[in-house]
């Protein structure tokens, strides 16, 4: 079922909330079931979406206020991850991997080569977050993306941050408001005290954080960071909450990180960099499957292949699986007969050729 909806000066088509998996798999209206990834285990608790609005209300495992001016201990943890496998709650981690997967920026066809640019995420993603609502208002009044920037407009779009950030301007007295951040990581470098994070299309403007989340940020997510730094195409993306001091100087609180490719789709390993960079030379559209909460030992769907045959569940089983993982990975597959299976097991040498003619 489809609606036309309005969205700022635009009328498009939408597909009606909770209906996509009654779609045939061929359509671009069609959604793969959420038990093939970590979305299923946090539908109807972590996140609740109202059938009649498709508004979707996230109950979140971390804070968008702070009482003092100083990280606490867990706080500075950089604690995406803080209560794995909580589904009471979405992480950190798990908000990023929701706005992507609800701004369609995990689908791909070969058909859009060369046609995602920054501007076009941004503008998905701050749409996506005007269907969401965080502890009880509305996420888009707390997210923070950075537009594109343009040396001509440089005055404009600076006013515009200015104004965009006025709720992160800590009260004279009282919890201070902290910001989402999503952005895409240019460097991070040091500071005379703790680091900095340097955000493409921020030129001038820094986001502080201090050196024990620096140095857990690193522990955490040292496989993002050595998967970014392997292929100069693709991108590290930063979601953190943030807040400004007195003195404007914005400082981040929590973080986490997202490596994502070229066509800017995640990926976690090399395995599925290779799967990703496949699927992005196949006309036939897929759609990339995230981990949210669960931990990397949890066997989910790498991505589906919708084909009008059918959809083919993508699955990539790491050298380091045991019995155990193969185990959970074979019932998964079998609680969905109506979806095909592609396996790789890495360990058996090389990817088989994709499921796609």
């Amino acid at each position: 079922m489809m609606y036309i909806a309005e969205v700022g000066d635009q009328y498009i088509v939408k597909r009606m909330p909770l209906s996509g998996g009654g779609h045939d798999p061929s359509c671009f209206s069609y959604e793969p079931p959420d038990e093939l990834s970590g979305l299923g285990v946090l539908m109807g608790s972590a996140i609740q979406v109202d059938s009649e609005s498709g508004m979707a209300a996230l109950k979140l495992d971390f804070s968008l206020s702070k009482v003092g001016a100083r990280s606490s201990p867990a706080t500075a943890a950089g604690g995406s991850d803080s209560v794995v496998g909580n589904n009471r709650k979405l992480s950190l981690r798990g908000l990023l991997h929701y706005l992507w997967h609800e701004a369609e920026l995990t689908v791909w066809t070969a058909r859009w080569a060369g046609k995602r640019h920054w501007w076009n995420i941004r503008w998905h993603l701050v749409e996506a977050s005007r269907q969401m609502t965080v502890k009880g208002g509305p996420l888009r009044e707390v997210l923070f993306v950075p537009e594109p920037f343009r040396s001509v407009d440089k005055s404009a779009i600076e006013q515009r941050r200015t104004e965009a950030l006025a709720s992160a301007v800590p009260p004279k007295s009282g919890p201070r408001k902290l910001m989402v951040l999503v952005g895409e990581v240019k460097e991070f470098v040091p500071a005379r005290r703790g680091h900095k994070l340097i955000v493409k299309h921020m030129p001038g403007f820094v986001f502080l954080l201090d050196e024990s989340l620096h140095r857990r940020l690193q522990t955490r997510f040292e496989n993002e960071v050595a998967l970014w730094g392997a292929d100069e195409a693709s991108h590290l993306i930063a979601i953190a909450t943030f807040g400004l001091s007195p003195a404007g100087l914005a400082v981040i609180e929590e973080m986490a990180l997202m490596v994502v490719a070229e066509n800017w789709v995640p990926y976690e390993s090399a395995y599925e960099k290779r799967l990703v960079d496949a699927l992005a030379r196949v006309k036939e559209r897929s759609v990339k499957a995230l981990r949210y909460n669960l931990p990397p030992d949890k066997p989910t769907a790498a991505a589906i292949l919708q084909r009008q045959g059918g959809p083919i569940g993508l699955y990539v089983v790491p050298p380091s699986a045991d019995r155990s993982y193969v185990d959970v990975l074979e019932e998964l597959i079998a609680s969905r007969p109506e979806v095909g299976a592609w396996m790789w097991r890495v360990a058996d040498g090389e990817m088989p050729p994709l499921p796609y003619h």
